[in-house]
This record gives C-alpha cells, sequence and structure tokens, in this order.
C-alpha cells in the first residue's frame, strides 16, 4: 500500500500527503467517519421517495431494498480496496484516471461534481420549502441563509464540516430507530390508535408480498438505488481522515447492518403498523404511520427530520466539489485556480464556485419550476450511478494488475472479487435498462449523452492545447 505522509502546515497543523501533493488536513476523527458513513445512506430517498415506492411495490420493496443494500455493499467494498491501496480525497476519479485513463478520470471527476451542484440545488430549494411549514417566508430567503451558513462552515475546517456531519446524521437516525421502538411497542403492547389493526400479517395479507408482481418491484429498483446514492461520499474523505486504515474499512463494514436497520427494519415495522394500501406517493411514509397512530405531533417530527437530511446532503455537495474540483485541477484537467488552499486546508476556490452556482440554480428554480429545470434533476441518479461504475471498472483492473504482482496487495479485499464486482455491474445495468422504460425515469437517461458531449469537447479542447501533458497520458 503507498505510505501516506504527514506534514507540517506553515500555521503549524497537520497535513496529509499521499504523493500527489493533496495537502489537506487531517482532521476527521473516526466518530465523524462513522455518522458520515450512516448519514451518506440515509436521506430524502427513505424519508419521502419510499411511498412512491411502497404504492408501486406493496411490501416487496422491502425486498427490493435488501438486494439493493447487497450490492451497495459490494461495490463499497470494491472502493474499500481501492482506498486501502491508496487514500486519496479525489477518490473514484484518480482511480478511474489510474486504472481506466485519463478521459475517464476526467468524466469522473466532472460528473461526480455535477451531481453534487445538481444535487444541492434541489436539496436546498428543498429545506426552503420545508421551513414553510413553520414561518412564512420566502423561499429564496432560506435557501440563501442556508447556503451562506453552509458555505462558512466548509471554508472554516473540514473538522467544522465533518461536525455538522455528525449532528445531521444524529437526527436521521434517532428518528428512525424512535420509529422502529414505536412500532415495535404497538405490536406488542398495542397502544396507539393503530394498536387494534397492527400485524405483522399486513406484509402478505394485502394482496400478497408481491402485490403489483414482480415487474412492479422490479419498477423501483430506480427509486430504491436513488435513495442510497451519496453513500461513497465516505471514499473523498480518505485524504483528510485521522486515520484511514483503521476508520474507512469499519465504517464500510458498517454497511449491511445500517442498510438492516435503517431501510429494511424500518419498512418492516411500519408495513406491519399501516397496511401498505394506505401510502401514496409524494407522503412520506413516516408521516403515514404516525397519523394512523393518532399522533399529532409526527408531521412536525417528519419535516424536521426531512430538514435535517436535506441540509446534510447539502452540506456534504458543498464538501465533496470543492475536493472534486481541486483532484481535477491538480492533475491539470481543470482551472488552476480550484487547487488553492487556505490556512485552515479547504478548497476555497472550487467550494465558492460550487456553492454559487447552487446559489444560481436555486434562482431559476424559482423563476423557472417547469420541466426545464426537472430535466436537469432527473439527472442526478445516472450521474451518481456512473461514480459505482468507474469504483467498480477501476477495482476489476486494480485486483488483476496486483495479483499479477505489478502492484500490492490491499490489505481490505473485497470479498467474492471479481464476482462481485461483476454482479454488482450487472445489476447497475439491469437498473438502467429499468429506466428507460419507466416513463418517468427515462428523462434522466435523456441528458447523460448531452453531457457526454460536453464533457468529451472539452476534453479534446484541453488536450490539444498540451497534448504531452501529464493530465492526457496513461500512468
Amino acid at each position: 500500500m503507498t505510505s501516506v505522509r504527514v506534514d507540517k502546515q506553515h500555521d503549524g497543523s497537520e497535513a496529509a500527503e499521499d504523493g500527489s501533493g493533496e495537502g489537506y488536513q487531517r482532521g476527521l476523527g473516526a466518530r465523524q467517519i462513522q455518522m458520515i458513513a450512516i448519514g451518506g445512506a440515509i436521506g430524502t430517498g427513505l424519508f419521502l421517495g419510499a411511498g412512491k415506492g411502497i404504492s408501486k411495490a406493496g411490501p416487496s420493496l422491502i425486498l427490493a431494498y435488501a438486494i439493493a443494500g447487497l450490492v451497495i455493499f459490494f461495490i463499497m467494498r470494491a472502493l474499500g480496496e481501492l482506498l486501502m491501496y491508496r487514500p486519496v480525497s479525489g477518490s473514484f476519479s484518480e482511480y478511474a484516471r489510474e486504472f481506466i485513463g485519463p478521459f475517464a478520470g476526467f468524466v469522473t471527476g466532472w460528473t461526480y461534481w455535477l451531481f453534487w451542484v445538481v444535487t444541492g440545488i434541489t436539496e436546498v430549494t428543498a429545506a426552503a420549502t420545508y421551513m414553510t411549514y413553520w414561518w412564512d417566508i420566502p423561499q429564496w430567503i432560506s435557501a440563501l441563509v442556508f447556503t451562506v451558513i453552509l458555505f462558512g462552515a466548509n471554508l472554516i475546517s473540514v473538522k467544522l464540516f465533518g461536525e455538522l456531519e455528525f449532528w445531521f446524521s444524529m437526527v436521521k437516525v434517532t428518528a428512525i430507530i424512535g420509529m422502529i421502538l414505536i412500532c415495535a411497542g404497538i405490536l406488542t403492547i398495542g397502544f396507539s390508535d393503530a394498536g387494534e389493526t397492527a400485524s405483522v400479517t399486513h406484509l402478505w395479507a394485502d394482496g400478497g408480498f408481491f402485490p403489483k408482481g414482480i415487474g412492479g418491484t422490479l419498477m423501483t429498483l430506480q427509486l430504491v438505488m436513488f435513495a442510497f446514492l451519496a453513500v461513497e461520499l465516505v471514499g473523498v474523505t480518505a485524504g483528510e481522515s485521522k486515520d484511514p486504515e483503521k476508520t474507512l474499512p469499519k465504517a464500510i463494514n458498517t454497511v449491511p447492518w445500517r442498510i438492516a436497520v435503517f431501510y429494511v427494519g424500518a419498512l418492516i415495522m411500519i408495513l406491519s403498523v399501516v397496511p401498505w394500501t394506505h401510502f401514496q406517493p409524494g407522503v412520506s411514509p413516516f408521516v403515514a404511520a404516525f397519523e394512523k397512530m393518532g399522533l399529532g405531533v409526527g408531521a412536525a417530527i417528519v419535516n424536521f427530520v426531512v430538514l435535517t437530511a436535506a441540509l446534510s446532503s447539502c452540506n456534504s455537495g458543498m464538501y465533496s466539489t470543492g475536493r472534486m474540483l481541486r483532484d481535477l485541477a491538480l492533475n491539470g484537467q481543470g482551472p488552476k485556480a480550484f487547487t488553492r488552499l487556505t490556512r485552515s486546508g479547504t478548497p476555497l476556490i472550487g467550494t465558492a464556485f460550487s456553492a454559487g452556482l447552487m446559489l444560481v440554480g436555486v434562482w431559476i428554480n424559482y423563476q423557472w419550476p417547469g420541466d426545464a429545470f426537472n430535466y436537469v434533476v432527473s439527472f442526478a441518479t445516472i450521474s451518481g450511478m456512473w461514480a459505482w461504475i468507474m469504483i467498480l471498472v477501476s477495482q476489476l483492473r486494480y485486483r488483476a494488475r496486483a495479483d499479477r504482482g505489478e502492484l500490492p496487495q490491499s490489505p481490505f479485499k473485497a470479498p467474492g472479487a471479481p464476482w462481485t464486482s461483476w454482479f454488482a455491474l450487472l445489476f447497475i445495468g439491469m437498473v438502467i435498462v429499468m429506466m428507460g422504460i419507466d416513463k418517468d425515469a427515462r428523462v434522466s437517461l435523456y441528458c447523460a449523452p448531452l453531457w457526454a458531449l460536453i464533457l468529451g469537447v472539452s476534453y479534446l479542447v484541453l488536450k490539444n492545447r498540451n497534448p504531452e501533458g501529464a493530465a492526457f497520458t496513461r500512468r
């Protein structure tokens, strides 16, 4: 494994050097890394999106989350193998550049950056909408305030980002565990308005476990995979983790129980208390469950939790976009201005550029909330899965070279690889096919060729300017 050197910055703080000249401070501890990993798998896709999934597939959505969760674990273990070979902040963009080629790294870096910018726009807009539940204030004011606060937190230090993400994730985790315990109490003791009808038989009594057939379950896979987007964010923290060799494997190995508890466990409990036929698209299953229980305060609680989830996603977006832009710039595939760090080791220019685009996006969404903007938003799903594909392909190529003795073996090998990696790739391919069949999700595939054309032209322009540059030659 490539060694990681720790040097002293000019201000006396520690900076991590892995040979790529990253220069970041290792300010994220085990507690923060664990919560970033947990929080990355819990977002609005669960709190809000699960309602649509339940209406489409019924109780079988539980199985969809379980199978997709297994695939996510395969992806994360593939990423973990790469991270322990060479822990860098550029993460999958850097690995794509090394094991697939310069163009793959270029596309991955810029696509993942766009994914988080688009996600940040939608999440900060959603957060402003959630605020109107309590106060009748213009949405643009809330969006502006949230963006400025999160930008400031990311600019001060990586430790403050980690602390914010820790508490954001704590709120989400506490909410889900609280819901599970309440549902367990209803099933065993029978309190609340739902006590008389609550039963695990709801999982198969109302039309069976597959009330919409296997096809209905398959059509929810894109919703399920969307819910898991951002779980790979822990890989971006590699360059700023205090002890990546210990904290990252531990965080990745928690993926199975996180999914088992927060997705599978929560849905089993909710669907046992409230029949699946009571859920509607666009309505949070958590809100619907609280209403069925007769707990009027539930709507306010869920609104606060969803607000927290949106801010957490926007916070993560600002963090990752700055690092991804800097990695591209360090490799000659982005403007040199993005390489600059503040005294506290944060990428000022890249983060400010991304935050500015998020604000512009919020304004566009406010002025023209029509179909054109929805086309852009839908691109988030396919661009997020592109990062997963690059992780898997990079891991397959790395493992082949390591097995031939060309590279050192990773101390954190992905179990079952390469077969598990191939299975994950085939599963993602099936999800993309399902997206093409579903008219509501198909729009995301229309944006991909346009983005690919923009990236292809940009790459050729940069390469023509510096054809012998390191950014355009295979390592």
